[in-house]
């Protein structure tokens, strides 16, 4: 009994490790042969080398039929001195985000950290020639703006980001609460509407903070005196207009009077020089005597 014991524990060791040594030999050829799963924690690794990469989703039929095409071009990565990787959307929503994927499946071709789309036929020998024969340098890369790695799209990866979460808690308000659709968004909408709020306040604040309003009185001071100095000043204004008309009207009248003076002065001379019997020029006449 002991002999038979010891060898079917001997049997069970010795298959035990025999799958352990082949499932070690199948991850190990997974891992040459299958292209690199990237999340939203490794993905800068496609900053430097050569890579392409593919976003799909796990429900697309698009996605499915060309996997066994890219697990091939995944094969021939040595061959091509190239990285091959895949992104799941649904897993990592803010790199569909970050690269503005709008279909599935997307391929990018990555050189350096300068990214470029590919458009081509989606099959074996085209996936290659472009690697191979570097067509990807006839196509013109993806702009400063809308590249991955700029801020704005940053942004817009979160954003992502933050609608997966709020499609997380949708599904659960539904299925773990038992809550009706309309439930569901009326929720959201109170929310939002809450937050909107909150959020404006705070913005408002903030600005009051940093550039705080003056006091009403001071500028009601303010005010007075800038309306009393006006007025003043339309005041004074008016007072020297009526004193220069004053002193033209004065000048005016001594100016008549001093013309009418000169013009009696020159009448009384016209006069005197009528009357005047003896001037040089006039002749007296001497008296006929009678005949």
């Amino acid at each position: 009994m002991s002999c038979t014991k010891f060898r079917f524990l001997f049997y069970i060791t010795y298959s035990c490790l025999f799958l352990n040594l082949v499932n070690a030999n199948i991850q190990t050829s997974s891992k040459n042969t299958f292209a690199e799963q990237l999340t939203e924690e490794n993905w800068d690794r496609i900053l430097i080398g050569e890579w392409m990469v593919e976003f799909y989703a796990p429900w697309c039929p698009a996605c499915k039929a060309l996997e066994p095409i890219w697990e091939h071009l995944a094969s021939q990565k040595k061959n091509l001195n190239i990285n091959v990787a895949k992104v799941d959307v649904t897993d990592s929503p803010g790199l569909s985000g970050r690269f503005m994927v709008t279909a599935l499946p997307t391929i990018y071709h990555v050189k350096d950290g300068i990214f470029r789309q590919y458009k081509s036929p989606r099959d074996k020998d085209s996936l290659i020639e472009f690697v191979s024969e570097k067509t990807w340098e006839k196509i013109e890369p993806i702009p400063g703006w809308k590249s991955p790695t700029s801020i704005q799209m940053s942004l817009i990866s979160q954003f992502f980001k933050m609608s997966q979460v709020l499609r997380g808690i949708h599904n659960k308000l539904m299925e773990d609460f038992g809550l009706p659709t309309w439930g569901s968004y009326l929720i959201f909408a109170i929310a939002t509407i809450v937050l909107g709020a909150i959020l404006g306040l705070f913005i408002v604040c903030l600005i009051d903070f940093i550039y705080p309003p003056k006091p009403v009185v001071l500028q009601d001071k303010k005010k007075q005196k800038e309306g009393s100095g006006g007025f003043m000043q339309e005041k004074s204004i008016q007072d020297e207009e009526i004193v220069k008309h004053v002193k033209d009207d004065l000048v005016d009248e001594e100016s008549e009077q001093e013309g009418s003076e000169t013009e009696e002065k020159e009448k009384d001379v016209n006069k005197d020089s009528k009357t005047e019997p003896s001037s040089p020029n006039v002749r007296k006449r001497k008296p006929r005597k009678a005949d």
